[in-house]
């Protein structure tokens, strides 16, 4: 095995829940209001500091999508998945995003995720804005759940 290389990153990161080796940057982040597998996720436009599983097809409630699990490259914990490739033409915007499960890794202030923090399906946010997940459920594109 060769020499490991981080990369590192520039401003407030999400970091890996076991090693603190950071994996995204705040500003790459698309929602903080993502469902997955049976909890809550964050979804990000990049992730640094990750390797990748085999593709493999999942089908979610959005439909089937070919996915890649990604782990920390340092302690190896598994973190999520980056979108491949969607099957269903009103997913598309997904290839290439990635998802990274809360209870995996630390917020930007160095604090794990709180259950009690999550927001439900057409909850408004402090801002007085509906969520990305209530947007998106009321859109008619509901809410990726994997079903593994």
């Amino acid at each position: 095995m060769g020499r490991l290389f981080l990369v590192d990153l520039e401003g407030s990161s999400y970091s890996c829940k076991h090693c603190r080796t950071p994996l995204a940057l705040k500003d790459d982040i698309i929602s903080k209001y993502f469902c997955s597998r049976n909890s809550r996720a964050y979804l990000f436009y990049n992730v640094e500091n990750v390797t990748f599983g085999p593709k493999e097809d999942r089908m979610m409630i959005t439909g089937k999508h070919t996915v890649a699990d990604i782990y920390c490259v340092v302690c190896g914990s598994i973190l999520g998945w980056k979108y491949i490739y969607a099957y269903v033409k009103a997913h598309k915007y997904k290839e290439g995003w990635f998802v990274i499960e809360r209870c995996k890794v630390l917020n930007p202030a160095g604090t794990p995720y709180e259950a009690n923090q999550e927001v439900q399906v057409g909850q408004q946010t402090p801002n007085g804005q509906e969520t990305w997940m209530a947007q998106e459920a009321q859109a008619g594109g509901g809410i990726d759940v994997d079903n593994a």
